[in-house]
């Protein structure tokens, strides 16, 4: 099961494919790609979380796709939809959400495949509403979803409950996003 036909202009989003893994793995262990994370991942974690996007799209027809640049096949990340469970007010709710290798930023790839992957949630998905969070100082993933046409309420903004207490990490921001009517 999953999204079929995913493609952008410049990218192709697809299912995973065990050649992701290695590559996925030195993205997960690059400190400045985590930055906005408690911390970076084992080979361990990364490969695991690739395990759980899958399920994901077994059980739900989407989640957060691998993405290539077209022509080239390079693997650069994920963007996609992914179900949030954690203890928040607005949760359960679906996210959209990236990760990106360092040498595919700048080129305006996120908001390519976040686009898409939003209107595979609207169209095909029939979500209600898409979310997108970070913390407060990722200025980057920020302006991703305001170019994305999300906005923030302040008084949505919450403490994430999986980050460390203490961590500068702890305050996230909470953006959301309906379809046009």
């Amino acid at each position: 099961m999953g999204a079929a036909g995913m493609d952008t202009e410049r990218l192709v989003m697809r299912r995973w494919r065990e050649a992701d893994r290695e590559p996925f793995a030195a993205m997960n262990a690059d400190p400045e790609v985590m930055r906005y994370f408690p911390a970076v991942m084992t080979r361990r974690q990364s490969d695991l979380l690739v395990d759980r996007i899958e399920e994901g799209f077994e059980t739900r027809g989407y989640g957060l796709w691998a993405l290539e640049v077209r022509g080239s096949g390079e693997f650069i990340g994920f963007t996609g939809l992914a179900f949030q469970t954690f203890e928040a007010p607005f949760t359960p709710a679906v996210e959209v959400g990236w990760r990106l290798r360092r040498t595919a930023w700048g080129h305006g790839y996120a908001i390519e495949a976040a686009r898409r992957a939003v209107r595979y949630g609207f169209e095909e998905a029939g979500l209600a509403e898409i979310v997108s969070i970070t913390t407060v100082g990722n200025t980057r993933s920020r302006s991703v979803m305001e170019r994305l046409g999300m906005t923030r309420d302040p008084a949505d903004d919450f403490d994430h409950p999986d980050v460390p207490a203490g961590s500068p990490l702890v305050p996230h921001v909470l953006y959301r996003l309906r379809p046009a009517r």
